[in-house]
């Protein structure tokens, strides 16, 4: 099976494109999934936003994930729903894009991205670029057929070791092969920035429930200064960090790091607030 905008693609249709400034569109969430993370949802929104850079340079240049100043974890998202997503960029050229967007249910705002920055890569040392242009011109038309995307395999952290209240480590291991690598990116698999925050953000949650707080469940609202540093490909083995920095009250706030052979690959802060009765 031919996985290209099959396996980890999240934009069916695009509305309204004014190349390189602002950009709209939908991705409807197959009914058939068991759940979609929120960490995809910000993922949907980063392809919108890279459709409309591309756009503004021909296709010369691809985005990849560098930097999210801020995403705001509003909401759910649910099998069967429809994203409605949107993206305003500030800059797109050959160097860089910078960008903010919002992925919507019926209305309402489920996440958010704020100060987004992608560097510019070369298009052609990760996909085709007359197929992609090709894609745009499918996604302004008639639309692509929804219901393609069937999951991604699950990922678990191995190895966890928590101190309750204070900090925990896990290890993940990439896979060695995947759908998703045919879509991220045909000429160069990579593994998803997005699929990473959904681990650490699992680690996370780890932690937060070995933080003090009788009848209180501790909710990520939002992920900060989450930075990238260098391509993961298939089969590394990936060593997480995650730490208490602040407990005060009804908030928590813990960082995350991720590292390869002791070497730094990315990192983040992680906002939680406190809800009770769950």
């Amino acid at each position: 099976m031919d996985h290209r905008y099959r396996a980890f693609s999240f934009v069916d249709r695009i509305s309204l494109l004014v190349p390189g400034v602002r950009v709209t569109g939908s991705w409807q969430i197959p009914a058939s999934l068991p759940r979609f993370p929120l960490s995809l949802v910000a993922e949907a929104t980063g392809q919108l936003a890279a459709w409309s850079a591309m756009a503004a340079i021909d296709f010369s240049h691809r985005p990849v994930a560098g930097i999210a100043g801020r995403v705001e974890l509003l909401g759910e998202a649910l099998p069967g729903q429809t994203l409605d997503l949107s993206a305003e960029l500030e800059t797109a050229d050959r160097e860089a894009v910078a960008y903010s967007g919002c992925a919507s249910v019926d209305g309402t705002p489920i996440l958010r991205l704020q100060h987004c920055v992608g560097p510019m890569m070369p298009a052609d040392d990760f996909d085709d670029p007359t197929a992609m242009r090709e894609r745009l011109a499918l996604l302004l038309g008639s639309g692509a057929e929804p219901g393609a995307f069937p999951g991604v395999p699950e990922c678990s952290l191995q190895d966890l070791a928590l101190d309750p209240g204070s900090s925990a480590r896990a290890r993940l291991q990439v896979p060695a092969g995947a759908a998703f690598f045919e879509d991220h990116f045909p000429r160069r698999p990579v593994f998803p920035g997005t699929l990473l925050m959904n681990m650490n953000l699992a680690l996370v949650d780890a932690l937060a429930h070995t933080v003090p707080g009788e009848g209180t469940h501790w909710v990520a609202r939002a992920v900060c200064d989450m930075k990238l540093r260098a391509f993961i490909p298939p089969a590394t083995e990936l060593d997480l960090e995650a730490k208490v920095l602040e407990h005060s009250g009804s908030e928590l706030l813990i960082s995350v790091q991720t590292k390869a052979a002791g070497r730094l690959q990315g990192g983040a802060r992680v906002e939680l607030a406190a809800e009770k009765g769950k």
